[in-house]
């Protein structure tokens, strides 16, 4: 199958062979294992894109081997240790989901791309041209239930480089386990006949308690009703990202109040981002806007609960609240104390009780009315899994936007710019207007510190457009 694509300046040919199941190498046990009530909740039932990007790099001692061949065998012998992941996913009563450890494997597509790596150009960074060639949605594969949990697309590029791009059922595991699961791949495309790490099913551990009983404020899972259709339009819909380089970071910081100069980098930008999208979405003064914060919660047990190995979802999603008239209306530091006292309030009762409340109320999806949610993966390490070839050039979530409800999350993820300037890289996805509005408000925030807005090429425009 060949399908030739188009960006502004990219045109390029993927070939992709037939999808294949890989199954794991050895046989594996055939069970039932159930997920935690932290898995199963409706705001994970989706299926998240990853994408790695790798040169060829002869000196790693990987010279004239074959990137799809390597991985392919390294995915079969991995699969003996995570064999869940070439099960599938069923549903029992209460919408309890667990998975049936079938052994039929995870999805794998090999492809050929008349490409090279720096035909993308030094910035590689979301949207990227031709996603879904780069990773194929194969016809009746996406589903939660019963289909492939994991679906991998190696693509080999003209200049001997690859490109591994991976689709994850999220109840199955968050960035951190999913990282895990990748490095295990790389130990094993590298000749290892055991694991570094071994993988910790554990589930029960996030589940909920007998009897279940909610002893913390969860405002993230509210009913809040749609009575203006202030839902996202999903009609032109675009995809771009924003690099916040340590100029960036100064020009914000310059807004905080002494009293929160403690703040991390992370709690910034969120403030900064959710007051700028909530004036460009020009919302009701009245009413209620949300910004919800992913909070791993792997440290807030003591003594520890989760141990290492653990590949399953442990986080929060702690929600702060404001009237948008207020939020657009006071200083950077009003967003900024909201945001910080929403990731302050995850300790080891709100997991206890967040588990309880999904068993109590039927695994509710988290308010999605004028909400946006913030994902940081700058340390997960997508870009140090390494399957021989070095580390990647880049790594990480293949854009924004992803989830049941279409543009509302967005990631912070690491890069590093044709300058050498470490930062954050951060994709959206919003309407055409309400995207324009955000680039203004941006924009007049950095201008008025530093006068340079610059996006990872150093050119005027913030943004790089997509048609995705």
């Amino acid at each position: 199958m060949a399908a030739t694509l188009a960006s502004k300046s990219l045109v390029f040919t993927v070939r992709r062979q037939p999808p294949e199941l890989i199954a794991p190498a050895e046989p594996t046990p055939h069970e039932l294992k159930l997920l935690s009530d932290i898995d199963d909740q409706e705001g994970v039932r989706f299926q998240i894109p990853i994408i790695q990007f790798y040169r060829n790099n002869p000196s790693m001692g990987m010279g004239g081997r074959d990137p799809v061949m390597v991985i392919r065998e390294a995915i079969a012998r991995t699969l003996v240790f995570y064999y869940p992941f070439a099960g599938r996913l069923r549903e029992g009563p209460a919408r309890k989901l667990m998975v049936d450890c079938t052994g039929e494997g995870v999805m794998f597509i090999e492809a050929n791309a008349d490409v090279t790596l720096d035909q993308f150009g030094d910035a590689l960074q979301p949207p990227f041209p031709c996603l879904e060639e780069l990773l194929f949605d194969v016809p009746g594969s996406g589903a939660i239930l019963n289909c492939p949990l994991l679906l991998i697309q190696v693509t080999r590029m003209r200049c001997g480089g690859f490109i591994v791009a991976l689709r994850l059922n999220h109840t199955m595991s968050d960035a951190a386990g999913l990282v895990q699961f990748m490095r295990a791949v790389g130990e094993m495309a590298q000749g290892a006949s055991s694991l570094s790490l071994h993988p910790v099913w554990q589930r029960e551990l996030l589940s909920a308690r007998n009897p279940p009983r909610v002893t913390c404020i969860h405002r993230e899972y509210d009913e809040v009703p749609d009575l203006n259709g202030t839902i996202m339009p999903l009609d032109d819909m675009v995809h771009d990202s924003f690099f916040f380089g340590p100029a960036e970071i100064s020009a914000l910081r310059k807004f905080v109040p002494a009293h929160l100069r403690r703040c991390s980098t992370f709690e910034v930008l969120t403030a900064c981002i959710w007051r700028c999208r909530t004036i460009a979405l020009q919302a009701n003064p009245e009413e209620e806007v949300r910004i919800i914060c992913i909070v791993n919660a792997r440290g807030k047990f003591k003594p520890p609960l989760i141990p290492s190995g653990y590949y399953g979802n442990a986080f929060a999603i702690p929600v702060a609240i404001s009237t948008a008239g207020k939020l657009c209306q006071n200083p950077l530091g009003y967003a900024l104390e909201l945001v910080m006292k929403a990731k302050a309030d995850v300790t080891e009762e709100y997991m206890r009780s967040l588990a309880d409340l999904m068993v109590i109320k039927g695994r509710p999806h988290f308010a999605g009315v004028r909400t946006y949610l913030v994902s940081d993966v700058t340390r997960a390490g997508f870009e140090e899994v390494d399957f021989g070839w070095g580390k990647a050039v880049y790594g990480g979530p293949a854009k924004g936007g992803v989830g049941v409800i279409p543009g509302v999350i967005s990631f912070y993820i690491p890069f590093t710019n044709k300058k050498g300037e470490r930062g954050i890289i951060v994709p959206f996805c919003l309407p055409a207007p309400v995207m324009e509005r955000f680039m203004t408000q941006l924009h007049s925030m950095l201008n008025n510190n530093t006068n340079r807005l610059t996006n990872v090429e150093n050119k005027t425009s913030a943004f790089i457009a997509s048609a995705l």
